[in-house]
């Protein structure tokens, strides 16, 4: 019995997710990572907690570059209570398989995954978060989601040991 009542009490925190890349395959406008993101992007976000509750707000200032082969977004954040983080993405697009990304940043802990498909694009990694004056590896599951006119949702659910932190809901807007 106490099995069952830890096994129900996480899936209640962390909900179910029945999402799959395929089902957004015919969805436009088709997104492709490399052209949306090159040049100036500005997003603006929060991270609410596992209990709904926003606990920071911010604004991203990205420039982007895409060389044929790598694409490179150098992120600028500026959090509500005024710190300041730098971020740079060092993004590669698989040669083999046009709808797979890998890619590389400062508290990435190995290397992040991720694909395409229609308008959406499904990005993965383990990640070093600053919390406090620690810092605590932490798994994100990104979605992306293109829309009309330019704007760009993105909703990444943050775990660690499989259990639900928060999310940090974000929306980009190309400049």
């Amino acid at each position: 019995m106490r099995n069952f009542v830890i096994i129900f009490l996480i899936l209640i925190f962390n909900g179910c997710s029945n999402m799959n890349l395929s089902d957004y395959k015919d969805k436009k406008p088709l997104l492709k990572l490399e052209e949306y993101f090159e040049g100036k992007t500005i997003a603006r976000g929060v991270f609410e907690d596992r209990f709904g509750n926003i606990k920071k707000s911010f604004k991203v200032f990205i420039d982007g570059t895409w060389d044929g082969q790598f694409l490179v977004l150098k992120e600028d954040f500026i959090y509500d209570d005024g710190s300041k983080d730098y971020r740079e993405w060092k993004i590669e697009k698989d040669k083999n398989n046009p709808n797979a990304y890998s890619g590389y940043a400062e508290g990435v802990i190995g290397i992040a995954s991720g694909f395409v498909s229609g308008n959406a694009f499904n990005w993965k990694y383990a990640f070093k978060l600053q919390i406090g004056k620690n810092k605590v590896k932490v798994r994100f599951d990104d979605w992306m989601f293109l829309q009309e006119d330019g704007y760009l949702i993105n909703i990444a659910k943050v775990k660690k040991f499989g259990i639900t932190l928060g999310r940090v809901i974000l929306f980009f807007e190309k400049k």
